[in-house]
């Protein structure tokens, strides 16, 4: 989604959900993958590519190593989340936390999208950058007008009925039994 459209604030609070049930979850977002992994990028198409696809290589590093991994990025680009579903496609699911754009500058929680519109920020996605909307998430959830809780019920929802959830059980029982007996 946008900026401002609520993906951290989501993935921070599912972390949070999953953590108290028993799950390893992390969550990659923009501020602690860019102040360090990707610090070198800048916000060109080309240098946004690379950005996803970097994390989207240790997204699936966390993966097989148990985790439930919750990535909260503006990914504009079809083509590069394509190219993250590649990775590992078994293990990636798309999520689409939808607001429009003039929700998102309504929230405008860092200022960002008021510097953009006067010139200061280059091409920032919605305004002077494009944005294509996903085209088949796994899952689409509206954040206009819903709490946290209501959105985050959408997401549980949405892991417990396509049994990803027990998958990670799973996972994590074989792991435990598997160091046990070293």
């Amino acid at each position: 989604g946008l900026s401002g459209a609520g993906k951290t604030t989501l993935a921070l609070e599912l972390e949070r959900q999953l953590f108290l049930k028993g799950y390893q979850a992390y969550v990659l977002d923009g501020d602690n993958i860019r102040h360090g992994l990707s610090a070198d990028l800048s916000f060109s198409p080309d240098d946004r590519a690379e950005n996803i696809r970097r994390v989207s290589e240790v997204a699936a590093l966390f993966a097989d190593a148990g985790f439930i991994v919750i990535t909260a990025f503006i990914s504009p680009y079809r083509a590069d989340r394509d190219r993250a579903r590649a990775i590992r496609p078994q293990m990636f699911h798309e999520v689409y936390i939808k607001a429009d754009l003039e929700e998102c500058e309504k929230r405008d929680p860092k200022g960002l999208y008021k510097l953009a519109r006067a010139g200061q920020i280059p091409e920032f996605t919605g305004i002077s950058a494009p944005y294509e909307a996903p085209e088949r998430p796994e899952l689409v959830v509206p954040t206009a007008d819903r709490t946290v809780a209501e959105c985050i019920d959408d997401i549980m929802g949405h892991l417990q009925e396509h049994g990803y959830l027990r998958a990670f059980r799973a996972a994590d029982r074989l792991l435990r039994d598997q160091a046990h007996d070293r």
